[in-house]
């Protein structure tokens, strides 16, 4: 893995080198001898290499030293200016400056290098952190498919009562015309002359010179009434409640369900509500 990072910068570092010290062979040369210029460019590569390596050195070693690598820009810094300056004093100074940028491109790939080093990790943590991505992703789309499947759940049950709903208004219409045309019809009886007195000798004894008026049955709003008003006259305690469910579950073998239990609880007569009933089961089932 390292290959990826360090062979670009050994390549840029290399030809960065050879091109500082040809132009400093090439530029110096005709000023001072050209072993003068020799040792001249070779002083900026020796120092630029003898300061990478020994960043190198500190890195192995997880260290890193300021200094030293001020230095090394330093010298980077310099390799460029060379280049820079024998660009400006050549006729073809735009091809020159396209390659003064080398010196500076290497330091930055060794800096990428470090920073690939510093946050490397090895072949085990990169399989933990993928298990652990994967099955994050996994729970996400297991959460995903069960919220749409509860949502979709949800609205096929919010049509179904919605429907029937409607379908209860439509009966309570049907119910409420048919009891309005049959109270409409008996209102119309009960004004008539003729079929209020045919009514009357019908429903009661006719008495001589007295006409019975013929009312009509009391229609109107009616309240539900409750469980516990149902049950208040002769409601079963529930120790008595207990023994009677116990007493109707085990009449036959195997013993019955509930469902079976509470039909015959009902046939026989008993009266209790539903919340009490299933309690008693619970209770005994237990």
């Amino acid at each position: 893995m390292n290959a990826k990072t360090v062979l670009p910068a050994v390549g840029m570092t290399a030809v960065s080198m050879v091109l500082t010290l040809a132009v400093v062979v090439m530029w110096l040369g005709t000023a001072m001898p050209w072993p003068v210029a020799l040792v001249v460019g070779l002083g900026i590569d020796g120092g630029w290499l003898a300061t990478l390596a020994y960043e190198r050195r500190l890195a192995a070693q997880g260290d890193h030293s300021t200094p030293v690598t001020a230095v090394g820009w330093s010298f980077g810094l310099i390799a460029t200016g060379v280049l820079i300056a024998h660009a400006l004093t050549e006729e073809s100074a735009a091809a020159w400056l396209a390659v003064a940028w080398l010196p500076i491109a290497a330091k930055a790939l060794w800096l990428v290098h470090g920073l690939w080093e510093r946050t490397a990790l090895t072949g085990e943590a990169l399989d933990a952190i993928q298990g652990i991505q994967q099955e994050a992703r996994d729970e996400a789309a297991v959460a995903r498919a069960r919220l749409r499947a509860e949502a979709s759940t949800e609205e096929t049950r919010l049509t179904a009562v919605t429907q029937a709903g409607a379908r209860v208004a439509h009966v309570q219409a049907r119910t409420a015309d048919t009891l309005s045309r049959a109270w409409s019809t008996l209102e119309t009886a009960r004004e008539g002359e003729d079929t209020g007195r045919a009514l009357t000798s019908v429903t009661s004894r006719v008495t001589p010179g007295v006409t019975p008026r013929w009312e009509l049955p009391v229609w109107g709003p009616t309240e539900p009434v409750s469980a516990f008003a149902l049950e208040s006259a002769g409601a079963l305690t529930d120790d008595a409640l207990d023994a009677l469910v116990d007493r109707i579950r085990h009449s036959e073998t195997p013993a019955l369900s509930y469902r079976e239990m509470a039909s015959r609880f009902r046939t026989a007569g008993h009266s209790a509500s539903e919340v009490r009933l299933r309690a008693a089961w619970k209770r005994v089932a237990a």
